[in-house]
């Protein structure tokens, strides 16, 4: 079958029997969500592109025929997707690419999903909205500032359109167990935080950020299908996010603070930097209707989450051990 193929053996069903697929499950939040539902019982089977690795199935998720056979061998109860060109710049410079995943791939999941009755929890984003009144709850009309937004949207609409029974979760920008540094624009920072030595650097002091831990998204992905399995009026959109407001400048003063490095050569930019694309300057979500169904974690605070993703970046992997012990 062309785009569709196994680089490992599947591990055994558990005893709850439960499956999980979880597209993108080699890019940050994909390994997240893995590894939270793995250690709750469920079978996970992850799909990868560029990096699929053991463990993994190799799914080009733009062709219609290898999703159907996916579908159709691995039998999923719940679907997570996570897999999208997620870099506002790169949707900017490869919009069709960009499209042909954020859009129509998730439009070939839903309908997929809905034809072997499967839960489909689709990964949106706050993008989706302009920035200019927040915070935004879930019936705010959306309005995207940049071409990343406009097709996580359109993704959206594909998802309750033909899977009226989904989950649309939307999430700020992202951090968590990071590969490489440069993998989130949270951790990405600790490059600038270790230009000390070097010269100063200006970071965005005007974009106000909620950065959101994968972990905790992870959790509240498999709390929303669990509970939307057994309850069918858990449907359509959700949102969650970190509660601590930060521009890029705070954040990468924080990770300063944190590893007890100097931080007096940032400088903070109070004017809209110059990028490809628009960004919401506050685009701050509501997330009650989480909640309120009791669906929600409490985030890590921001200080803790981002010395777990960059303490094996420091110079001394002792730093850990010399800290907490």
């Amino acid at each position: 079958m062309r785009g569709f193929g196994i680089t490992g053996s599947q591990e055994e069903v558990p005893v709850s029997g439960l499956r999980v697929l979880v597209t993108g499950a080699t890019g940050l939040l994909g390994r997240a969500v893995c590894r939270e539902f793995q250690t709750n019982g469920w079978l996970v089977i992850g799909t990868g592109y560029r990096r699929a690795r053991p463990r993994l199935l190799h799914c080009d998720l733009t062709d219609e025929d290898a999703i159907r056979a996916l579908l159709h061998e691995h039998k999923p109860d719940v679907i997570i997707h996570c897999a999208a060109e997620r870099r506002p710049d790169v949707v900017e410079r490869h919009t069709e690419a960009a499209v042909n995943l954020n859009v129509h791939a998730t439009s070939t999941l839903a309908k997929e999903a809905a034809t072997c009755g499967a839960l489909f929890l689709y990964i949106s984003t706050d993008y989706v909205f302009d920035g200019r009144n927040p915070p935004y709850g879930e019936d705010d009309c959306p309005n995207p500032l940049n071409v990343y937004g406009r097709s996580k949207l359109e993704g959206e609409r594909e998802t309750l359109r033909h899977c009226p029974g989904a989950l649309v979760l939307r999430v700020p920008v992202l951090f968590g167990e990071v590969e490489s540094v440069t993998e989130s624009a949270v951790t990405s920072l600790w490059l600038k935080v270790q230009e000390a030595a070097e010269e100063s650097c200006t970071l965005d002091h005007c974009q106000q950020r909620f950065p959101t831990d994968t972990r905790d998204v992870a959790v509240v992905c498999r709390k929303l299908s669990e509970r939307a399995r057994q309850d069918p009026s858990i449907r359509g959109v959700f949102h969650f996010s970190g509660k601590e407001q930060m521009t890029k400048y705070e954040m990468a003063v924080a990770i300063a603070q944190a590893f007890n490095l100097p931080s007096s050569h940032l400088i903070p930019l109070t004017e809209q930097p110059a990028e490809s694309a628009l960004r919401p300057v506050n685009s701050r979500l509501n997330c009650s209707r989480l909640e309120l169904l009791n669906l929600s974690v409490e985030p890590r605070p921001f200080t803790s989450a981002i010395v777990d993703c960059l303490w094996p970046f420091t110079p001394d992997k002792r730093w850990r051990q010399t800290v907490f012990h």
